[in-house]
């Protein structure tokens, strides 16, 4: 029965797309399937690649389904899901939009351009993470606008941290600061 119900959420049965997409809310498949699948893919793959219990995947899979489940027991997550995953919509179109423009105007293979684009990204995540827990309900409303001055604070404080730290280790490595890893992160080469 239940087989049925979720079959004829699809479009073919359905007059239009937005008509089975409503059938799938009303079903709970936004709010409940897809994050808890995301919450155990995402538990599944730190589990699996930190063999914290081993090669053994069966209790992998059980810790994992059982934090999906625990995480859904009430309502909090399914509100932050549908409050954030809207703005990353939108982060990600800007962020695609960029790219492609940049990529009409500039070789993308000059040095420069991925901490370019690291930056561009690093802005618009921050102003997604920022916007979604703004209109997020147990935030208490108005508290961008009460705390603005003191994150901004804190952000330029861990900033400096940062420039102290990347410039101590370099001075450490010999003033180089060409290591093996492929540049300051170890996950690129500029």
């Amino acid at each position: 029965m239940m087989v049925l119900n979720a079959l004829s959420g699809f479009a073919v049965f359905t007059n239009n797309i937005g008509d089975a997409l409503q059938t799938w809310a009303d079903m709970g498949i936004f709010a409940y399937v897809l994050p808890a699948l995301l919450i155990f893919a995402l538990i599944y793959g730190i589990l699996n690649a930190t063999k914290m219990f081993g090669d053994n995947k069966g209790v992998d899979v059980v810790v994992a389904i059982t934090i999906a489940l625990m995480a859904l027991q009430f309502d909090f997550v399914p509100t932050f899901f549908a409050t954030i995953f809207p703005y990353a919509g939108v982060g990600i179109s800007i962020l695609l939009v960029f790219l492609i423009l940049t990529g009409l105007f500039v070789n993308v293979n000059q040095k420069g351009w991925f901490i370019a684009y690291f930056v561009v990204a690093s802005v618009i995540t921050l102003i997604v993470v920022l916007s979604a827990l703004a209109s997020y309900d147990w935030w208490g409303g108005n508290w961008w606008e009460e705390y603005w001055a003191t994150i901004v604070v804190l952000l330029v404080i861990g900033g400096l941290i940062a420039v102290v730290i990347a410039s101590s280790s370099k001075t450490n490595r010999g003033g180089g600061g060409n290591s093996s890893s492929g540049g300051p992160l170890g996950f690129w080469r500029a």
